[in-house]
């Protein structure tokens, strides 16, 4: 790392334009104030102010693709810093009209049988066991659930009028979807909506489960969610994530939703298709109409993205690093998907077996502290527990912001191009700062202060 002094001039120039850009945000926010940026009903556990989140694909996971494989793993992942753990849905999977082919494994999402476990990932108390393992290691789970619609196969099926039904009185798939392997159910009917109200309270009372990853939430209707949280709520104090990008089920319903938009902007700045700007008026829009004590996460990848948009290379190029520090640093909870800790290489088949290589687990520790600032510094926590990101003047093609909140600070700088870049430092004169990225090291600001960051690279100060 190569910090060194810079002129006077210099450095004013930089504090004016920082300034500039402070002044400007304010005078958006105040010209705003006729608007009422919404405020969520939802208080979310306390345990998830400073939690991170990893997404467990189970089949994939390891050569068995078992709960009993994928529990060696748990003390390994606790070490990285993961408190959540998301299940991709772990439910048996219809067998009728399996996309892709009849052999085929089929989509995880082709529900079979609500209260049952998949006999190829174990049993019921394989499942109970993983559970204990992770609560014991001070992690919590929560277990994809997939509301929309069930497998054509699915028992639920001998009461018609629980699905959406044709004119000829036959099931359908989701309409505006190709997902023929299932079908959608009616939420019209109380007597289903009560029924999946009551399974989903099975395995929070049964098993232990923390929550939810609820697929495709946006696409049921918002009254039936208030309910199931408040009848979940009466089990155990439950964690529930949309994927959703909307404010409207963070209202009352959710604690955490997809930063989809964020996700599709960074690919595009990857790509060259858009610049950093468009992120600065994605934040600043976000900040209008999303809960500010709700909770967002942030992702580069996930199941959908790895198989069906690409590896990270494939999006972010040599950048990738570059973006996995702004989703883990810019706000909210920070997503890690299986096997991007041992730089997934590939896109996993999503209806076949096909196991991640871990090879030597090449970004563990590049993972770990990231997770690790999460949990410690505050500037960085979820929701209203942390700061808000503040922008810095840095050079074309390079992006740099602060997150503050009394002694807790975090200073970012990515350096996006294909040149060693000057990054000026406008950091709180005599604080105590430890480098990531370039070198690891502390570093007192002096208030002359310039970091050199190379091509492709990346730098965080945290002053905890």
């Amino acid at each position: 790392m190569n910090l060194h002094h810079q002129s006077y001039l210099s450095r004013n120039l930089s504090l004016f334009v920082l300034g500039l850009f402070m002044h400007t945000l304010a005078c958006t926010q105040s010209s705003t104030t006729d608007l009422v940026v919404p405020v969520s009903k939802v208080t979310q556990p306390e345990w998830s102010k400073n939690a991170t989140i990893y997404e467990v694909n189970v089949r994939q996971y390891t050569s068995e693709g078992t709960f009993n494989a994928f529990s060696e793993h748990l003390p390994r992942l606790k070490e990285m810093g993961v408190d959540i753990l998301w299940f991709m849905p772990i439910h048996p999977i219809g067998k009728v009209n399996r996309k892709e082919n009849e052999d085929s494994m089929g989509s995880y999402y082709s529900v079979q049988d609500y209260k049952a476990v998949s006999t190829d990932y174990g049993t019921e108390e394989d499942f109970r066991a993983l559970v204990e393992q992770a609560h014991n290691l001070g992690m919590k789970v929560i277990l994809d659930w997939v509301p929309n619609h069930t497998a054509w196969d699915n028992p639920w099926t001998e009461n018609k009028d629980w699905y959406v039904l044709n004119e000829e009185g036959d099931f359908i798939p989701p309409l505006g979807t190709d997902w023929t392997d299932v079908i959608q159910l009616n939420y019209a009917n109380e007597d289903m909506q009560t029924s999946m109200i009551d399974a989903m309270k099975y395995w929070v009372a049964e098993f232990g489960v923390d929550g939810y990853r609820c697929d495709v939430a946006g696409k049921v209707p918002t009254d039936f969610w208030v309910r199931a949280h408040i009848e979940l709520d009466k089990v155990k104090d439950v964690f529930m994530l949309a994927e959703d990008g909307e404010p409207e089920l963070l209202l009352e319903a959710f604690d955490m939703n997809y930063a989809w938009e964020y996700a599709h902007i960074i690919r595009e700045i990857a790509k060259g298709a858009m610049t950093f700007d468009r992120l600065d008026s994605l934040l600043v829009e976000d900040a209008k109409k999303f809960p500010d004590n709700s909770y967002r996460m942030f992702f580069t990848s996930n199941h959908d993205e790895n198989s069906w948009k690409g590896t990270d290379t494939d999006l972010y190029g040599d950048n990738f690093q570059n973006f996995a520090v702004l989703s883990a640093t810019i706000d909210g909870m920070p997503l890690v998907y299986s096997g991007q800790e041992a730089v997934l290489d590939k896109q996993l088949l999503f209806f076949e077996k096909d196991e991640i290589d871990w090879k030597d687990y090449a970004l563990v520790d590049f993972y770990t502290d990231l997770l690790a600032l999460n949990n410690r510094n505050e500037a960085l926590w979820n929701g209203s527990y942390g700061a808000n990101p503040v922008r810095i003047s840095s050079p074309e093609g390079t992006y740099a912001y602060q997150r503050n909140k009394g002694e807790f600070g975090v200073y970012v700088g990515l350096n996006n191009t294909q040149m060693t870049q000057d990054f000026n430092l406008p950091l709180e004169v005599g604080n105590i700062y430890k480098t990531y990225g370039i070198d690891s090291a502390f570093y007192e600001a002096n208030g002359n202060d310039v970091m050199s960051i190379p091509a492709n690279s990346w730098v965080i100060l945290s002053t905890h």
